[in-house]
């Protein structure tokens, strides 16, 4: 029953508590790398589903709008330490993977699990149409704010080498930082816009089952008081612990033969992502797909909207500037899960077969970026 696989997901969250510490204990001791690393993964799952859960309550506690808003800011909190972590450290192409690892990790990931397992128990499912139609149509637009940089380097790439040649001025770097703290505003603006369409003008699409939602996460055990404590130590743990993830990332890559690229595509984006994967998918098993969408698409446009503009500027006041310049990999991912995505976002209904297509993509795209 659903309730039982709820409480044995939390379960099993608390049980990865005991991981917490031993990045740190591995630093100190000078364990190997892939150990700390490991161990640091598997800490941060936890602490992000209780972060997940404190903010839940508070959301709860202060009303619908202030709620969601709420919900909208530290929604993807662990996500951002991570990112920040790993920019301070001037990783930037592990910063860029994890971006695009969130972003087509809730559409296809947790979206195409939901789908799966909600399309097992019931044979077809039903979803507010025009609320995720705009998450999908947000998405294309991130798809078209992270694309656009790259063109715009590759555009301008004869033109560098000719500067260097002699031959004519060198497009400045300096201009690509500057395009992307140009879009990256554009992004905040179009997100605190669409902010106001959910929480303001257009709040029924999203509000019906709110009430439901905090029922089904069991938000009322706690109180403000201990959701603040909660969130304040998890959040201090997570960028504790992220710290010792991306020390130990190169050596980690090293000698498991990976890329930083796929570090930060699939796995960095999964451990901060895992939490809100299961309740995406409980909610799912609970025929409530409007919920499980809304958790899915709605994290997935927060990270490209709010999250990556939020990397940029922090970017730009620590001496560490992205110039958000995706790698063609990178793009041909986010663009392939975009276009997918509107075939199955735009009519209202699912069934399992779709959420196998989308897992498919998400395979296929690992697969590349494993080999690539």
């Amino acid at each position: 029953m659903p309730i039982t696989f709820k409480f044995s997901v939390e379960h099993i969250l608390n049980i990865f508590l005991v991981f917490v510490p031993l990045p740190i204990i591995g630093h100190y001791l000078h364990w190997p790398a892939v150990a700390i690393f490991i161990t640091a993964c598997l800490g941060i799952i936890p602490l992000a589903g209780l972060m997940g859960k404190a903010t839940e309550v508070l959301a709860d506690k202060v009303g619908a709008g202030a709620g969601a808003l709420l919900n909208a800011t530290f929604g993807n909190a662990c996500e951002l330490i991570i990112a920040i972590a790993a920019l301070r450290a001037g990783l930037i192409d592990v910063v860029e993977a994890s971006i695009t690892g969130s972003i087509i990790g809730n559409i296809l990931l947790v979206l195409g699990a939901s789908i799966l397992a909600g399309g097992l128990k019931f044979q077809t499912q039903y979803f507010n149409r025009t609320a995720a139609s705009t998450s999908a149509t947000l998405l294309a637009l991130a798809a078209i704010s992270l694309t656009v940089p790259a063109v715009s380097h590759l555009a301008h790439t004869p033109v560098m080498n000719a500067a260097q040649m002699g031959a004519g001025p060198m497009h400045s770097k300096v201009n690509e930082y500057n395009l992307a703290l140009a879009i990256a505003g554009v992004q905040l603006v179009t997100y605190i816009l669409s902010l106001i369409f959910s929480l303001k003008t257009h709040k029924q699409l999203y509000s019906a089952n709110d009430g439901e939602k905090n029922e089904d996460l069991g938000v009322n055990e706690w109180g403000v008081k201990t959701a603040i404590g909660v969130l304040l130590i998890a959040t201090i743990a997570v960028a504790v612990i992220s710290e010792h993830m991306v020390q130990a990332v190169e050596e980690t890559a090293h000698v498991m033969g990976l890329s930083h690229v796929f570090i930060g595509v699939i796995l960095v984006a999964i451990v901060g992502n895992a939490a809100e994967h299961s309740t995406a998918i409980i909610m799912a098993l609970k025929n409530k797909m409007d919920l499980a969408i809304n958790i899915a698409l709605g994290s997935g446009s927060q990270v490209a909207l709010f999250v990556a503009p939020i990397i940029v500027f922090t970017g730009h006041f620590i001496g560490k500037p992205l110039d958000l310049c995706f790698s063609e990999m990178e793009l041909l991912a986010i663009v392939v899960s975009v276009i997918i995505l509107a075939f199955v976002a735009t009519d209202g209904e699912c069934n399992w077969l779709e959420g196998v297509q989308l897992l498919a993509v998400y395979f296929i795209l690992g697969a590349a970026f494993f080999f690539s």
